[in-house]
């Protein structure tokens, strides 16, 4: 089956002639890659200042930050444990919770820092709409 043709408002017959460096060539076909657009398409937009969406996927492999996120679950592990011997009825003091309060507030101020440092890698899409 033959592909059906566009409307003559619609077909692109035009053309733009643009001569690119290797680099800037790699990095807008890497770009184009990234916002699943195929090279014309992802250009057309560019210059039409349309929206293009490009996603990044970042993946880490630091010995410190998988360190960081054992320690986590050991930390979230002690808590659980905590928090069940409460819940049977355990006995517990103001200095007690106190304590625990601090330790939690602790372990946010931590978590705060580690993001700080690496990033946050669950969030990685860009936009370009310049």
């Amino acid at each position: 089956m033959a592909r059906p043709k566009k409307e003559k408002e619609l077909k692109r017959d035009k053309h733009i002639m643009l001569r690119l460096n290797d680099t800037e060539y790699d990095i807008i076909a890497e770009n184009a890659r990234n916002a699943n657009l195929p090279l014309a398409e992802y250009a057309r937009k560019l210059l039409m200042n349309k929206r293009v969406i490009i996603k990044y996927e970042m993946v880490a492999d630091v010995p410190e930050l998988k360190k960081l996120i054992a320690e986590f679950g050991k930390i979230g592990s002690n808590l659980n444990q905590i928090a069940h011997y409460f819940n049977l009825g355990g006995i517990h003091s103001r200095e007690m919770r106190n304590t625990i309060r601090q330790c939690i507030a602790q372990i946010y101020e931590m978590k705060y820092e580690v993001v700080k440092m690496a990033g946050d890698f669950h969030s990685s899409t860009e936009t370009h709409n310049e």
